[in-house]
């Protein structure tokens, strides 16, 4: 009797520690702008429209931008934040964040973002259409922002 309720405590305690190591990020959106609805999408799903969303496991591949009415459902025609938060596994393999104009996305409104609960104060700001911290082809690499810290969550604004 006492030998099973032990291995089931361990059990338990063992969930316990598993459950507290859970990966999660979180996602906020600041909209100063007095208009537009922040988006937050990955593939063909709608993740949050302004509230925050956190993840359970690494969001992989979102984007993020402000429905003003003239965005298209991936962001075409505005500015457009792509993330994905993962914790690292190896050196250079977490989270990576950055602000893209690629055609047929074009810039709309000053757009921003920052991690915080790890990495604060790493982030890129977008004030006017020829951002220096934008992608505007495929290959300007330079201006993702890394971080390699676990649980990294990332706040967007837009119209700081």
């Amino acid at each position: 009797m006492m030998y099973s309720f032990t291995k089931a405590f361990s059990f338990v305690l063992v969930a316990a520690a598993i459950g507290v190591q859970a990966e999660t990020h979180t996602v906020h959106f600041q909209n100063n702008c007095g208009f537009g609805t922040p988006t937050l999408i990955q593939g063909p799903n709608v993740l949050s429209t302004g509230g925050d969303f956190t993840s359970n496991g690494p969001l992989l591949s979102a984007i993020a931008y402000l429905q003003t009415g003239g965005c298209g459902f991936n962001g075409e025609g505005c500015t457009l934040i792509e993330t994905t938060l993962v914790n690292p596994t190896s050196p250079g393999s977490g989270s990576s964040t950055d602000i893209s104009l690629i055609p047929p996305h074009a810039f709309s409104v000053t757009s921003g973002f920052g991690y915080f609960n790890g990495c604060d104060g790493t982030g890129a700001d977008c004030t006017n259409p020829s951002c220096p911290t934008a992608f505007f082809t495929s290959g300007e690499t330079n201006v993702q922002v890394a971080c390699q810290v676990d649980n990294v969550d990332l706040a967007i604004t837009f119209c700081d």
